[in-house]
């Protein structure tokens, strides 16, 4: 079996909703969700981003956004910005959860690639924290310094709502991720600091503006962790051809989200059988970036997957469809980790 390294999931928030129950969540599995711990050994899911997530508050009169989105076209406001004060004992409960997964012996958190293959090598999951989203840091990026001793790794600036750094895109289809102002001040001192951390910086859920305005500071490699084509799908969180050619141009790297709603051309929700929509996308990103700078990013646990993935144990017979499409051993190789920790290697050094 093939290891699967994945750019991006959501398991800690669901811990965060259920922390009570996190033994059975993590360790047994309570057939919920798409991962824990059995269902990655299933499906050779070897490890990758996982994700804080700070939840907007949900009004009790909100619309059915779920069935909102099934039926573009539609245009969902952006959630209101979040302080670092309110964020971050909410981050620092979903870093703990990290921590306690640590702690059961199943799982690592790293730092580096090779802490990363360390990991792999025991039969251990490799964990890279990440924040999704910067609401947890001030903009004194005095609490960047702190999560990053804690172990901070991987940084996107916003999630799809503003933040004292800059905006996130809207969920809307169709549109076009070119949809606000860029980085603020903060912002390009946050991107600076990531940098000279060797943070790795997320642009998927960015703005355009705010990817150029990355793109002009960053000396690191661009990397959308879980971000698809816009030429495809012309969703705001997909990737125009323009910016896949900037990501190539930086050597970066692209993962491909396996939420229906950025797979599909019509923009809906709804799962669906079969692999065409998932390789029309890495079809062109691969053509885009060539095969060294693609990659997965499934967003886990934080969306609708299509039904012939269903959850982490179906990641042999995602390998399987991209053998029957045609890709030789290697670049199935590449996609499931080979990408990942090599631009890894480039972000971070060695």
């Amino acid at each position: 079996m093939i290891p699967v390294f994945d750019g991006h999931n959501d398991f800690l928030l669901r811990l965060l909703r259920d922390p009570g129950n996190r033994d059975t969540i993590w360790l047994t599995g309570e057939g919920k969700g798409h991962l824990d711990l059995p269902r990655m050994k299933a499906g050779g899911f070897a490890g990758g981003f996982f994700a804080v997530y700070i939840p907007s508050p949900v009004a009790h009169d909100a619309p059915d956004y779920e069935a909102i989105m099934d039926a573009p076209p539609y245009d969902l406001p952006l959630p209101d910005l979040i302080g670092a004060e309110e964020a971050q004992p909410v981050a620092a409960a979903m870093v703990g959860h990290l921590m306690w997964m640590e702690r059961t012996g199943a799982l690592s958190i790293c730092r580096s690639v090779a802490d990363i293959r360390a990991a792999m090598a025991a039969g251990k999951i490799a964990a890279i924290l990440h924040f999704e989203g910067a609401e947890p840091i001030g903009e004194d990026l005095d609490a960047l310094h702190l999560w990053h001793a804690a172990g901070l790794r991987s940084l996107g600036p916003v999630w799809s709502r503003p933040t004292v750094f800059g905006h996130g895109v809207p969920f809307r289809y169709p549109g076009s991720p070119d949809s606000g102002p860029g980085l603020t001040e903060a912002g390009k001192r946050l991107i600076a600091e990531c940098n000279r951390l060797r943070i790795m910086i997320d642009l998927s859920h960015l703005n355009e503006a705010g990817f150029n305005d990355v793109a002009a500071i960053s000396d690191a490699p661009l990397v959308a962790t879980h971000s698809n084509a816009y030429a495809v799908t012309p969703s705001t969180r997909n990737l125009t051809d323009r910016q896949l050619a900037m990501i190539a141009e930086s050597d970066g790297m692209v993962g491909l989200n396996f939420a229906t709603v950025f797979l599909r051309e019509d923009g809906r929700k709804s799962t669906f059988d079969g692999w065409d929509p998932v390789l029309r996308h890495l079809d062109h990103l691969i053509g885009r970036l060539g095969e060294d700078r693609v990659g997965l990013g499934s967003d886990f646990d934080g969306s609708t997957v299509p039904a012939d993935i269903g959850d982490v144990a179906g990641l042999p017979r995602l390998i399987a469809a991209l053998r029957s499409h045609g890709y030789d051993e290697a670049l199935v190789r590449k996609l499931a980790h080979e990408n990942w920790l090599a631009l890894l290697e480039r972000t971070w050094g060695g």
